[in-house]
């Protein structure tokens, strides 16, 4: 069975690895990365995935910025949209649902609840523009 793909923008190799880990364990997903919001954009038009979680925080283009991006194109117009970040501040909580991100996890986070985000994120449509 193939397994599904997801882009894991994060410009913190620790961060990244984690993520690989906990969300390859089982055989369900594959993760890839990319280290800057302009190399995650690059890759998710060449090839896209069926998720791509992001960090907000990125050298370059921003999480935001690369969100309001990926939600302009019709290629990636519809691929769900998770933002991950140590930030807690609320209005860049509200300002990542409004780049087009379906959820916000905080770090460090959950291994529970980011399994649970990335399942229910890939059985819920996208519209574009949302």
């Amino acid at each position: 069975m193939a397994r599904t793909r997801i882009l894991y923008v994060e410009d913190n190799a620790a961060n990244l690895a984690l993520v690989r880990k906990v969300l390859e364990h089982g055989g369900r997903y594959e993760v890839e990365g990319a280290a800057t919001g302009e190399d995650g954009l690059e890759q998710a038009l060449a090839e896209p995935p069926a998720l791509i979680l992001l960090d907000l925080d990125l050298p370059g283009i921003d999480g935001f910025e690369l969100a309001r991006r990926l939600r302009a194109s019709p290629r990636t117009a519809t691929i769900p949209l998770v933002a991950i970040s140590a930030s807690v501040m609320k209005h860049e909580r509200e300002q990542a649902l409004a780049s087009g991100c379906a959820r916000f996890i905080e770090k460090p986070f959950d291994i529970a609840e980011l399994r649970a985000v990335v399942e229910h994120a890939l059985r819920t449509p996208t519209s574009p523009g949302a």
